[in-house]
């Protein structure tokens, strides 16, 4: 039993071991090419092991941590995300990191945020929860304010580290009050305690409102959005990639989790709560991105309203909501990746190109950016044949099937707004531009050929998903439907 219990944490004790000998590495000698392997490496054998930990599974490990197809699935996301920021951050990292000391525990924090990522999803207990929680939070804050000789980086760190304190009260408040009135820490407890109350107590209520109000604070829906436009645009480019993707997929992996295994979507005060976040975050996601003449704010408003789709889908309630949801998720990780990817790979070449002007005529001087940053924003707009497309149409027709008519109305109607945006930037990529301002960023100074090719296979990976999954999605659709299965059967094998 013990054996099975290792088997099944194998990747978050693999991916513990690793920061132990990445840090080790650091202090024995520093080398920022072989510490990016390493930590690239970390990821992709830890990744290696979650087929190993699925023959196990579904598990509780006590009442922590359970390892089931939910949990394996999101943490086969995090990991695949974190390799491919990871591959995108060297390069960035020679071009805009000038203080040469110190580069290193880049990659240490970038792992320890992902070890935060992956103990939420798979927790089950409030003490676990809390733990991955702050852990993320943390390790992020650090990575925020790496570029520490400017200004933007820094005042992104304070206004992120005001968030996570913010977040944190939150969550810890209403997970007390949750403690007190049912007696229990875990989810399963907590979910059978509101089972056998005829009228749910409201303090335990209240509990889980501020419980909630700190999941949407961590995902940023509106109107607890004000922190995204600043610290996605202060942001070192592969931080801002990490917070659209790592840090948003485990924030929802565990929402789904404590969804289910609580049932918070059966009570009226959370269903209306959610439908509220779901409209504003749309509307106020898409409208304050038509204003942006920043690539990366309005990318920052478009998640706004991208996670109020997801709240849609999860409005949906039961497996189908599981399901819409998790493809949403995996799919718009994918297109944050992309977008944020080209801007990213821009950006190395010195100097952020964050300005909506820095992408006119990108078409004729780095064609393959621009197509990579095109079928991105063609999926991030649901266009037909992209995975963007099939992730919005899944959550449609799990709104539909549920009867939330309305709110499938201002998905629909806000899916039309933001088609303005992305194809004004998709425009842009293919303008005119001057042989004068073409030739000089065809100079580009320390081209390192095994970069430029880490870049493209990382991209072209991405791109891949992308259209796949908006020509052939059924062997994922399978996949998450099995592991949205293991997600209700974990609880008969809680000791």
């Amino acid at each position: 039993m013990i054996l099975q219990d290792f088997i099944a944490l194998s990747p978050i004790l693999d991916l513990g071991a690793f920061c132990l000998v990445t840090m080790l590495a650091i202090a024995f000698r520093r080398n920022h090419a072989r510490i990016a392997v390493c930590a690239f490496l970390s990821c992709l054998f830890t990744l290696a092991t979650l087929p190993w930990a699925a023959t196990v599974a579904p598990r509780a490990v006590t009442t922590l941590l359970v390892v089931d197809g939910h949990a394996l699935l999101y943490m086969g996301l995090v990991l695949s995300a974190t390799m491919v920021i990871i591959a995108l951050s060297y390069r960035y990292l020679n071009s805009q990191f000038h203080e040469k000391d110190g580069v290193e525990e880049y990659y240490l924090l970038l792992l320890l945020a992902t070890f935060g990522g992956l103990v939420l999803t798979t927790a089950a207990h409030f003490v676990s929860f809390f733990l991955g929680f702050e852990l993320l939070g943390l390790s992020l804050c650090s990575l925020i304010g790496y570029l520490r000789t400017r200004r933007n980086p820094l005042e992104a760190a304070v206004k992120y580290l005001l968030l996570s304190i913010t977040a944190s009260a939150f969550l810890l408040f209403g997970l007390a009050l949750l403690y007190f009135e049912s007696g229990a820490m875990t989810f399963h407890e907590v979910g059978v305690s509101v089972k056998q109350w005829q009228t749910v107590p409201a303090l335990w209520l209240g509990g889980l409102i501020l419980v909630l109000v700190g999941i949407a604070l961590k995902l940023g829906l509106a109107p607890f959005h004000m922190w995204i436009p600043d610290v996605y645009q202060g942001a070192p480019t592969p931080i801002t990639t990490y917070i659209a993707t790592v840090s948003k997929a485990a924030v929802m992996a565990l929402l789904l989790r404590l969804a289910t295994e609580v049932g918070i979507l059966e009570l009226p005060p959370v269903v209306h709560l959610f439908s509220l976040l779901a409209v504003v975050s749309m509307v106020t996601g898409n409208v304050l991105a038509l204003l942006q003449e920043n690539v990366k704010r309005l990318l920052a408003y478009s998640s706004i309203a991208h996670f109020g789709y997801v709240l849609v889908a999860l409005l949906a309630g039961g497996p189908p909501a599981a399901e819409a949801v998790t493809f949403y998720v995996i799919v718009y990780c994918a297109m944050s990746l992309g977008a944020f990817g080209v801007v990213t790979v821009y950006s190395s070449e010195g100097g952020e190109k964050d300005r909506v002007e820095d992408y006119q005529g990108l078409f004729w001087t780095r064609p393959w950016l621009a197509g990579m940053l095109a079928l991105s924003l063609l999926s991030l707009a649901g266009i037909p044949v992209t995975a963007g497309f099939i992730g919005k149409f899944y959550a449609i027709t799990a709104g539909v099937d549920a009867g939330l008519w309305w709110l499938v109305l201002a998905l629909i109607g806000n899916s039309v707004v933001s088609l303005y945006y992305y194809l004004r930037l998709f425009v842009t990529l293919f303008g005119e531009v001057a042989v004068q301002e073409a030739l000089p960023q065809q100079e580009t100074p320390q081209r390192s050929e095994f970069v430029s090719w880490t870049a493209v296979c990382s991209l072209g990976f991405v791109a891949s998903i992308i259209l796949v999954l908006g020509i052939y999605p059924e062997p994922l659709i399978q996949l998450i439907r099995e592991s949205v299965s293991n997600l209700l059967m974990v609880v008969a094998q809680r000791p």
